[in-house]
């Protein structure tokens, strides 16, 4: 599903309005019959005896409101719109519809104080719905004055929020919140998602997100390259079956080189994400001294022990050992619980300009590279890097707050920039392709921030690749796959005791959930 900035969801409106000459009234028309709608549905029963509120400000987004409120008035809803503004302030399409309300007698009341809401504090505890019309994808830095206390007022009330677009003072592009944000239960975006609703901490002041077509006219402007939500019509791909005559040699050799003293699960975890996957064959090369407790937990997997350092990890001497499994794999997962010794990275970056397969590089992978990116270029087959923000952090030279603060500009700069396929991890993962694509994966939960989980995505991306997935898309399934597993894990046993295992064990689950078409995103629909 495609998402857009407020400047591109500009130009798709400036486009129907101007190019095709689709009047911005109509376009407001549908916007406010799919509120409306939407709310009746909230309300239970039609609405009809319901009483609902409408906060509506001076832009397009009161406008929407003002739309909203004539449908559901007729609906028989106990509708009443609070106006942020005076009478004149209002322009075009918003000032039509502000005189429709007027010519009908809808109930309107315009705020202008402190004491104004005051009045309204006794009567908010028989509301049923709030409609937030206030604020609209032009809003920049924090919200001040009289408008912060409406949305405080809004907050505070205890009745459930439906917000127009985007929640009032949420910042569209970015999911900042600067300053009060509309803590909405449901947000009915219009035409297409904003980056701001997808991303965190906006993302936690959405609610439900429900996208509503607004009768945008076929061959709308998008974004390219673009970014878009992934959702299961993205990962079609994966949908077919496996052919009757398929062999494990059919689906991948992938190499898996991790594990140190100490640190044999990240190997072992790393496997299982791979197995799980789909891929036919897997490979486990780690430190002579863990290769037996790698082993003992991977049964379905080949091990190999290598050369190791007095400290139990991997030193240059492994390099000579590595060149035959190198031939052999298809596919190269490096990095998890590898160590942070000087040999180590050593290792890392001689192996890396003789990759000519597909390599994913992870944790202490990754950790080799810091202050050494250009290596990464140097790689003559794909690469995906898999990095946490303290990781990218690390890697970019910059804070972990920096990177939190934009991290899909970030992600996309610096996959564009190393020319590698980045997957920044975290809260609604970010995947990046170097020509400039990007994803947003919804799938997950907090049960995943545990020790392990990394290993799995490192696996389970490196077992796609094995398949034959380009590394954009096995970027892609992986992480939403491997985010529909935890959640499937975490419907079962909960959130706190989930564990990275539990994440593997699940994953064929999730497949099999997506090739059913089981709803995987209960957060997320679609209105005609």
């Amino acid at each position: 599903m495609w998402v857009v900035t407020a400047a591109q969801m500009r130009e798709r409106d400036r486009w129907a309005i101007e190019e095709v000459g689709l009047p911005g009234l109509v376009l407001m028309e549908n916007a406010g019959r799919q509120v409306a709608a939407l709310a009746r549905r909230l309300l239970d029963e039609g609405g009809a005896g319901k009483k609902a509120w409408i906060f509506a400000g001076k832009g397009n987004n009161g406008g929407d409101g003002l739309v909203a409120a004539r449908y559901l008035a007729r609906a028989g809803v106990q509708v009443e719109t609070f106006l942020l503004a005076r009478e004149g302030e209002l322009r075009g399409d918003a000032a039509a519809n502000l005189q429709i309300c007027r010519q009908l007698g809808l109930p309107l009341v315009e705020l202008h104080s402190s004491a104004d809401l005051a009045a309204l504090a006794p009567r908010r505890a028989g509301v049923d719905l709030i409609i937030d019309a206030l604020l609209g994808t032009g809003i920049r830095g924090p919200v001040q004055g009289f408008l912060a206390e409406v949305i405080s007022f809004i907050n505070e009330g205890g009745s459930p929020v439906l917000a127009i677009d985007l929640p009032s003072g949420l910042e569209a592009d970015t999911g900042v919140c600067p300053g009060p944000v509309v803590k909405a239960t449901d947000t009915v975006t219009l035409d297409l998602p904003k980056w701001g609703l997808c991303l965190y901490p906006g993302a936690d002041r959405v609610g439900r997100l429900w996208v509503a077509d607004i009768g945008m006219p076929p061959g709308a402007p998008l974004p390219e390259p673009g970014v878009f939500l992934t959702t299961p019509r993205e990962l079609t791909d994966l949908q077919t079956a496996r052919p009757p005559e398929s062999h494990k040699g059919s689906w991948g050799r992938v190499l898996v080189v991790a594990g140190s003293q100490g640190m044999a699960g990240a190997a072992v975890l790393a496997a299982r994400g791979a197995l799980r996957s789909g891929a036919g064959l897997v490979t486990v090369a780690s430190p002579a001294g863990v290769q037996p407790t790698v082993a003992a937990h991977l049964a379905e997997a080949m091990t190999y022990p290598l050369p190791q350092t007095p400290a139990g990890g991997l030193g240059r001497a492994a390099e000579d050992e590595l060149l035959p499994l190198l031939e052999w794999a298809s596919v190269l997962a490096l990095g998890p619980g590898l160590g942070r010794e000087g040999e180590t990275q050593e290792l890392v970056c001689s192996l890396l300009p003789r990759l000519k397969m597909p390599v994913v590089i992870d944790a202490d992978g990754l950790t080799a590279l810091v202050g050494r990116t250009e290596f990464l270029r140097r790689v003559p087959g794909p690469v995906v890097i898999t990095p946490h923000p303290g990781e990218m952090a690390r890697l970019c030279g910059i804070t972990p707050e920096e990177v939190q603060a934009n991290r899909l500009a970030l992600a996309r700069q610096k996959a564009a920039e190393w020319q590698v396929t980045l997957v920044l991890k975290g809260a609604r993962t970010i995947i990046a392709a170097p020509d400039g694509r990007a994803a947003i994966n919804p799938t997950g939960n907090p049960g995943l921030a545990t020790g392990g989980t990394g290993d799995v995505l490192t696996g389970i991306i490196a077992g796609l690749l094995g398949q034959g997935l380009p590394p954009f898309t096995a970027a892609v399934a992986g992480a939403f796959l491997h985010g529909a597993a935890g959640d499937l894990a975490a419907r079962e046993m909960g959130e706190a005791g989930l564990l990275a295992g539990d994440v593997a064990l699940y994953l064929p689950a999730a497949w099999q959930a997506l090739k059913e078409g089981i709803d995987l995103l209960p957060f997320l629909e679609e209105l005609p």
